[in-house]
């Protein structure tokens, strides 16, 4: 790694799967990547990444061929077309997911030959509490639990927040509540799990902000997976992780938000059509790729400065 300006580097996890992990690490990457910052994501959910899926993005290597010697980690490397630098993770190599403290060590170390500058290192990192998840977090200089407002979620995110502060006295614990109502519930969700915290354990988690649930990511993330254009992640990226945004001609824009929703909603209907239905829907989405990325960045901007224009969009 580039010694001149050495990056932050946060470690986003969560005590269970299926709370939108990987999908906060790569908005909050491309986030960071609109700012101008130099941005590198590692997948270090070993055995079953899928940041690549979320980025739209095919990786012929990954972090195992480096562990097995075959490759440099600089060979592995993948740039997104949002200007992401990602370190490919493997999926379904069970090997992988149960690595020994020495091997993750020598994946951190790995990083050290990297010859480039870099603002921002983000770790996405397994779920749950394994050896592996704990030594990935305790080389990181900031921690990130995302946490849902579901009780297992819940419990499994206070549980991963105990062992960290109680057995491997990790501090900048923080907090970003997802897939929530509205950002008043998320942040009565921090209340609730920092009230816990600080009375069983006395650590205070940092909330860094709510996001809210949002049907367009899902819609976002079944193209890609369909095979469809990827819809460049800039435009889902939700409040808490994203540029503010005053559009001065919001009229015009809403009026081209429902035309291009409506189009968007027409495709998902249709993925489950013929092969050549599906051509089309590829066709019609890069057709329009450019102005649905601009259309969907203001779009979160609107719905977030102006709560009635979700109703207008309905």
């Amino acid at each position: 790694m580039d010694k001149r300006m050495a990056p932050q580097v946060i470690g986003i996890a969560s005590g269970k799967g299926g709370v939108g992990k990987t999908s906060v690490t790569t908005n909050l990457a491309v986030a960071l990547a609109k700012r101008n910052h130099r941005v590198m994501i590692m997948d270090a959910d070993l055995g079953l990444a899928n940041a690549q899926i979320a980025l739209g993005v095919h990786a012929p290597f990954n972090i195992g061929h480096v562990l097995r010697g075959e490759k440099k980690l600089q060979d592995i490397l993948v740039t997104t077309s949002q200007e992401v630098i990602l370190v490919p993770g493997a999926s379904g190599v069970r090997d992988l997911a149960a690595l020994p403290s020495d091997q993750i060590h020598g994946i951190v170390r790995a990083f050290d030959d990297l010859d480039m500058p870099l603002d921002y290192l983000l770790v996405d990192i397994a779920a749950g509490i394994s050896p592996a998840v704990l030594d990935f977090l305790s080389a990181c200089q900031r921690r990130v639990v995302v946490v849902c407002d579901q009780p297992s979620a819940i419990a499994d995110a206070y549980g991963l927040i105990k062992v960290m502060a109680s057995e491997q006295n990790l501090d900048e614990i923080h907090l970003v509540t997802n897939m929530v109502g509205n950002s008043q519930l998320g942040r009565q969700l921090h209340r609730r799990m920092n009230d816990v915290c600080m009375r069983f354990l006395g650590v205070n988690v940092h909330h860094l902000g709510s996001i809210e649930s949002d049907e367009l990511m899902l819609q976002a993330l079944l193209l890609i997976k369909r095979g469809g254009h990827p819809l460049e992640l800039e435009g889902l990226i939700a409040p808490a992780v994203r540029a503010q945004f005053s559009p001065d001609n919001q009229a015009e824009i809403e009026e081209q938000l429902r035309s291009q929703i409506e189009e968007i909603r027409d495709m998902k209907a249709k993925l489950m059509g013929s092969e050549k239905e599906r051509q089309q829907i590829q066709e019609t989405f890069a057709r329009h790729k450019e102005t649905t990325k601009l259309y969907f960045t203001e779009l979160m901007s609107i719905l977030q400065s102006r709560q009635s224009s979700e109703a207008k969009l309905e």
